[in-house]
């Protein structure tokens, strides 16, 4: 499940890339199957592990061109330990609201950025993301939650001050947007809720299938519901 068109961030053989806050890794398998040099970057040290393993399981499959290379590391996104203009394409996806302090991970992801490169950033979009925080505290207010709710243009805003510009946006991921509302309405962990289990075999199918009248519907959706927005971005070569 995707949140980044990265035809539009031009990742292919010859890119070096970085996933900042890549959890469980999806971005960054994708990136990898683009033949791009891939680093996923994340705090937590289990899930670099699964996602480290889960590079070996992609290439022994042969998933991945020979341009392919990737690894895992484990550290802080306000404090990232490389050079300044390291990367062509950096990505941020789902990890700004969590961060108290968004204007230093910002700052850090263009430092790192090469003039010329390109980057994008992903967030909960502003409406269906309010809906969740009024019908349920517990969906937010936990240990390393949301800490905020993004307007578009507020996050563009910013982004743009750090010095990048604004070369498009989408939106994504329309059909979540019901099953997280469902979610906070019985409870976020009652799994066992029978619309919870419901909507959940039925995303599960989605992803697995990829029906044409799913995926045609949440494009259609998309502007409208999507529960994620995407920004990209292009740093000045000067």
């Amino acid at each position: 499940m995707l949140t980044v068109d990265f035809d539009r961030l031009q990742v292919g053989p010859g890119i070096r890339a970085i996933d900042i806050g890549a959890g469980q890794g999806r971005h960054s398998y994708e990136m990898l199957r683009r033949g791009a040099d891939v680093i996923a970057f994340d705090q937590n040290d289990g899930d670099m592990a699964d996602v480290a393993e889960m590079f070996g399981a992609l290439a022994a499959a042969g998933e991945v061109p020979e341009s392919g290379v990737a690894r895992t590391e484990v550290g802080d996104a306000l404090a990232l330990p490389y050079d300044d203009a390291t990367f062509d394409v950096v990505l941020m996806s789902e990890i700004l609201e969590h961060i108290p302090d968004d204007e230093a991970a910002i700052a850090e992801m263009v430092r790192i950025l090469k003039p010329g490169g390109t980057a994008a950033v992903t967030v909960p979009r502003y409406w269906p993301e309010k809906v969740c925080w009024a019908l349920s505290d517990e969906y937010h207010e936990v240990e390393g939650g949301h800490v905020r709710i993004y307007r578009e243009s507020e996050l563009s805003s910013k982004l743009e001050a750090a010095g990048l510009e604004l070369t498009g946006t989408s939106h994504a991921h329309a059909l979540h947007a019901p099953y997280w509302w469902l979610k906070c309405a019985v409870g976020v962990d009652n799994d066992k809720n029978l619309l919870v289990r419901g909507y959940h075999k039925m995303l599960v199918w989605d992803m697995m299938s990829k029906p044409w009248v799913t995926q045609f519907g949440e494009q259609l959706l998309n502007p409208v519901v999507g529960k994620s927005v995407a920004i990209y971005l292009r740093k000045p070569t000067r």
